[in-house]
């Protein structure tokens, strides 16, 4: 049996693998995920914000609808608003295909912090849904 030496030494050879050290690589790498960090949070608290500031002043729903021919639904408007505030909400009535046919533009008075109005759309078919497609404040 041959013993054999390890006259090698354990280190890399020198140049072959790059100029940075373990060390600088790390440094380099954490540095390089702060900021990315910091760069994403950010984003996100731009864009909480902006949503904040865009949020409307009317927030409406239809609670309530009831088909009561082939040419009409009756729906039930709910909206709670900032005093002061008016706009429009429409409402809109689908068929069982999910056509539409039929829209209704509501208007919100500016009194008071909540409106509540019982409103018949007027259909080109029988409508099966009178759902709130959304609520626009006055400018």
């Amino acid at each position: 049996m041959t013993a054999t030496s390890s006259t090698a030494s354990d280190s890399l050879p020198q140049g072959r693998y790059g100029r940075q050290s373990d060390e600088q690589a790390d440094r380099t790498l954490k540095l390089v995920g702060a900021v990315l960090a910091v760069l994403l949070l950010g984003l996100v608290a731009w864009l909480g914000g902006s949503y904040l500031m865009t949020a409307t002043k009317l927030n409406g729903a239809v609670p309530v609808f009831n088909p009561l021919s082939d040419s009409a639904v009756q729906a039930e408007l709910s909206v709670t608003k900032d005093s002061g505030t008016g706009g429009t909400c429409t409402i809109r009535s689908q068929a069982a295909d999910g056509s539409v046919v039929g829209m209704l533009d509501v208007p919100v008075p500016k009194a008071g912090t909540t409106f509540v109005q019982t409103v018949t759309i007027h259909t080109t078919a029988r409508g099966t849904t009178a759902e709130l497609m959304g609520c626009t404040p006055a400018k």
